[in-house]
């Protein structure tokens, strides 16, 4: 019997669409629209008095500030080892036959390979100022499986990771007959439940559901899958456990 994660293709992420791109070119014309429209106005308002330029003077504290530990610096803990941010397979859970990545990373251009079109999908990782990926996937008896992807950007020119959030979400909330959810205590993320199985010939029916959330440079997804329907609180729970550790 083959594992789900063999006939998961369907459910792998697809590279994002003009649309934000289209959306991010129409609010640039509305803030300069609106921009224009206040220069008229304020051309023909009588002069207002500025404010005084001196401003009272604030003491500075005394002593010296105690910088933070690794453990609390966020920027020390997500540049370091991404793997270790990664939840831990639960006990009873082993690999499955074919395990994504290579030693708990995966690659530019593994990452491209997981789209409908890599030669593409590789141009625009690279533009997305993708900077490296960390994953880890487990299989609970023969029909339960998780992945979990921690994909990091650069962040140079832009906040990259929430847009690739934000695009993910829009295609897994596009699906039919699916569920969707505010993830308590993310600020982005939304957990989705597929309520239809991919059916293919020769393979069990499967379900599917994800999650994505943000924080900071880190784009976080995780995937499950069975051959029976899968309740909220599962996909809940791994997204919520997985966002407490970043």
């Amino acid at each position: 019997m083959p594992e789900p994660l063999e006939a998961a293709e369907a459910a792998r992420p697809r590279r994002r669409g003009r649309t934000t791109l289209i959306i991010a070119a129409a609010a640039v014309l509305g803030v300069v629209a609106g921009t224009c429209t206040g220069f008229v106005v304020q051309a023909n308002r009588e002069p207002t008095a500025l404010p005084p330029l001196s401003q009272p003077v604030v003491k500075q504290a005394k002593g010296e500030v105690e910088p933070l530990s690794a453990a609390q610096d966020r920027h020390v803990k997500v540049n370091g080892d991404l793997r270790k941010l990664l939840l831990k397979k639960p006990k009873g859970a082993r690999e499955p036959d074919f395990v994504a990545g290579v030693d708990g990373w995966m690659d530019i251009a593994e990452y491209a390979d997981l789209y409908e079109k890599p030669q593409n999908a590789f141009g625009n990782l690279a533009t997305d100022e993708f900077r490296r990926a960390a994953v880890t996937d487990w299989l609970v008896g023969r029909t339960y499986s998780v992945e979990i992807l921690l994909t990091q950007f650069r962040q140079e020119r832009g906040l990259t990771a929430a847009d690739y959030t934000s695009d993910q979400q829009g295609f897994a909330g596009d699906e039919d007959n699916t569920d969707s959810w505010e993830i308590p205590g993310t600020g982005d993320g939304w957990a989705y439940v597929h309520n239809s199985p991919d059916t293919k010939p020769g393979y069990l029916p499967l379900y599917s559901a994800e999650a994505m959330a943000t924080r900071g440079d880190i784009a976080m997804t995780v995937w499950v899958y069975d051959t029976k329907p899968i309740p909220k609180k599962k996909i809940m729970d791994l997204a919520k456990r997985q966002m407490e550790r970043l």
